[in-house]
C-alpha cells in the first residue's frame, strides 16, 4: 500500500504547487484541512505563504493547532516549506506576542543585512548538519522569498545556511520533523530531489 501524504490547507500556502511537484516525483499526495485525514497521514507537510501572525490565527480558526503537535511529536516524516518552517519556532519579530508552534526553541528574526530586503530569488546552500532531505543538495542553487529567518537556540539542527550579508538559516531538522526556509517546488531539479527524498524517506 503506497504511503498518503497530507498537505495542510488552512487558508495560506501555494499549496498547489506543492501538490504538483510531489504528483510529479509520484507521491500519493492529498490536500486537506479535515482533522481526521491529517491524523491519518503517513506523511505531512505544512506550507506557508505570507505573514507569521495571520498564519497562526488562521491555524487557529482552522482548528489545526492540536492535529499539528501530534503529528511533530508522532515519529512520522514532517516537512515545513518556507512559512511553514518558521511557524514551528516559539514566535517572531514579524508578528511580537504571537507564539508560534513552539516545537523548536528559538525566534524568526528580520534578515540583518546590507543587501535589498526580502532576500528574493535563488541562492546556493552550504549544508551545515547531516539531513536525510540534503544529500545532494551541497553547494546547490534554491529559491528563496522571505524577510525573516529562524535563529534557533539549538545550532546543531541546522542543516544549511546561505549567505546573503550575513548567515541566514536555510533549514533545519531533528529526527523525523525537517523544515526549509526555500521553495523546493519552486527549486527545479535540486527541489525535486529534495521532495522525492522526502516521498522516499523512512525515519
Amino acid at each position: 500500500m503506497r504511503e498518503k501524504t497530507v498537505i495542510i490547507d488552512y487558508g495560506m500556502g501555494n499549496l498547489h504547487s506543492v501538490n504538483k511537484a510531489l504528483l510529479k516525483v509520484g507521491a500519493d499526495v492529498t490536500i486537506s484541512s479535515d482533522k481526521s485525514v491529517i491524523a491519518a497521514a503517513d506523511k505531512v507537510i505544512l506550507p506557508g505563504v505570507g505573514a507569521f501572525g495571520d498564519c497562526m490565527v488562521n491555524l487557529q480558526k482552522y482548528d489545526l493547532i492540536d492535529v499539528i503537535q501530534k503529528a511533530l511529536s508522532s515519529g512520522k516524516p514532517f516537512l515545513g516549506i518556507c512559512l511553514g518552517e518558521q511557524l514551528l519556532f516559539e514566535g517572531s519579530e514579524e508578528a511580537p506576542g504571537v507564539p508560534g508552534l513552539g516545537f523548536f526553541k528559538g525566534q524568526v528574526e528580520k534578515i540583518k543585512t546590507n543587501l535589498k530586503i526580502p532576500h528574493m530569488g535563488w541562492n546556493n546552500l552550504t549544508l551545515k548538519n547531516p539531513s536525510p532531505l540534503l544529500k545532494e543538495a551541497e553547494g546547490k542553487y534554491v529559491y528563496f522569498v522571505h524577510s525573516y529567518h529562524a535563529v534557533p537556540v539549538d545550532k546543531s539542527i541546522i542543516t544549511s545556511v546561505c549567505q546573503y550579508g550575513c548567515e541566514i538559516t536555510a533549514s533545519v531538522g531533528k529526527g523525523s520533523v525537517q523544515a526549509v526556509q526555500f521553495h523546493p517546488e519552486k527549486s527545479s531539479a535540486v527541489g525535486m530531489g529534495i521532495l522525492k527524498a522526502f516521498k522516499e524517506w523512512q525515519p
